[in-house]
């Protein structure tokens, strides 16, 4: 077994997993600011990426070059992770590849220290990439766990490129915003993702 083939009630009986689901969790956190050459990136790519219409599209012309800027504004600190194997515990599925992760460690040759799992939803469709999101959270978690990592909380982001949700684990509770985010307003995509890396940058890593 292996992330992708997880179902949420899956999530929710294997691993004990409470779902909160709320409108606007995080709604209410600030607009970044992002650069010129992100825009003019965009501009150019989404038309492409859209007439296309394939996930390989959507993520190399639109996913990638948002997550690059965010990695930039970080000034390189923190890690970023695309179709890299990340098996954790493969007794209980938790393994397989991740379409990107994040990681509050700037090391680039190994996953150090991951926390947010970002996963392109299939067809188009965000609701069905929301289990393999959250098992790769659950897996990111254990990761934490086992390295002696103190990160309370780990997040989640499913998207199509033009839609983004956005949802977090801590303890045994995923928290679900029911808002999707448009990338019309990207100086909001950005800014959530600002605050999840910003949340845990007062913790110690070992």
């Amino acid at each position: 077994m292996s992330y992708s083939q997880f179902s949420i009630n899956q999530i929710k009986s294997e691993f004990g997993i409470t779902f909160s689901e709320q409108a606007g969790i995080f709604a209410n956190i600030p607009e970044a600011s992002y650069s010129d050459f992100l825009a003019e990136t965009l501009e150019y790519n989404i038309p492409l990426a859209l007439a296309i219409n394939s996930e390989k599209s959507r993520s190399e012309m639109i996913v990638t070059p948002i997550l690059i800027e965010i990695r930039k504004q970080f000034a390189n600190q923190i890690g970023l992770f695309s179709g890299k194997e990340f098996t954790v515990d493969s007794a209980r599925g938790l393994s397989g590849f991740c379409d990107f992760l994040i990681s509050k460690s700037a090391e680039q040759l190994i996953i150090e220290a991951p926390i947010i799992a970002l996963i392109e939803a299939k067809n188009d469709n965000i609701e069905s990439g929301l289990a393999q999101c959250m098992a790769e959270m659950i897996a990111a978690q254990l990761f934490n766990q086992q390295k002696g990592n103190q990160i309370p909380r780990i997040y989640g982001v499913v998207t199509t490129g033009s839609l983004w949700k956005f949802m977090q684990l801590e303890d045994q509770t995923i928290a679900i915003d029911l808002n999707e985010y448009f990338l019309g307003n990207l100086g909001k995509i950005i800014g959530i993702f600002k605050n999840f890396i910003e949340s845990v940058s007062s913790q110690n890593l070992t």
